[in-house]
């Protein structure tokens, strides 16, 4: 049993208040359908566009803390406070944002779009594959609070490109809709 599972530990009352965070933010969405219903994709746009780049933001930052968290000696302090940076950045930051990025972009590719367009299509799996990335990193954060075996500075920098790139694809089909 970890600490945070513990009994009136830091992880006690998390679900209670994500329970509540989500219950307020459907009731603004609601809010918002019931008093601006001509705007209200205007409105599911802006949100998806907020969420993908908190989203982001975590993705390009999350391997810079595994560059220095692979550097740090294992059970050391500043090991020990990295492994804190990446769970709430991890779970506070970005699965909520990848989650608000992913219920908001498929409103809008079925009601803008009707899931019809070839560079739709593409951009969609471009998101796969950035989930995908999300689960890896993920993954890595388990590890290394587990101290399990680490993968190089080296590995992690190269990581730190993966997000950057098919931020750049995914932008370039939105704007441009090439095909």
């Amino acid at each position: 049993m970890t600490h945070d599972s513990l009994p009136g530990g830091p992880g006690a009352k998390a679900a209670p208040r994500a329970a509540i965070a989500l219950l307020v933010f459907l009731a603004v969405i609601l809010l918002i359908y019931w008093l601006q219903p001509d705007n209200f994709l205007l409105y599911i746009k802006a949100f998806h566009v907020i969420a993908v780049i908190a989203w982001m933001a975590g993705l390009l930052y999350l391997p810079r803390l595994f560059i220095y968290h692979s550097e740090a000696e294992p059970g050391s302090a500043q090991s020990e406070t990295f492994k804190v940076m990446e769970k709430r950045l991890l779970k506070i930051i970005m699965n909520p944002a990848m989650m608000i990025t992913w219920a908001f972009g498929l409103i809008m590719a079925w009601e803008a779009f009707r899931f019809e367009g070839g560079w739709l299509h593409a951009k969609i799996l471009l998101v796969v594959l950035l989930t995908a990335v999300h689960v890896v990193f993920g993954r890595a954060v388990r590890n290394f609070a587990a101290d399990g075996p680490r993968k190089s500075a080296r590995y992690w920098r190269m990581m730190n490109e993966l997000p950057t790139v098919l931020m750049i694809l995914i932008v370039i089909l939105v704007v441009v809709k090439p095909f």
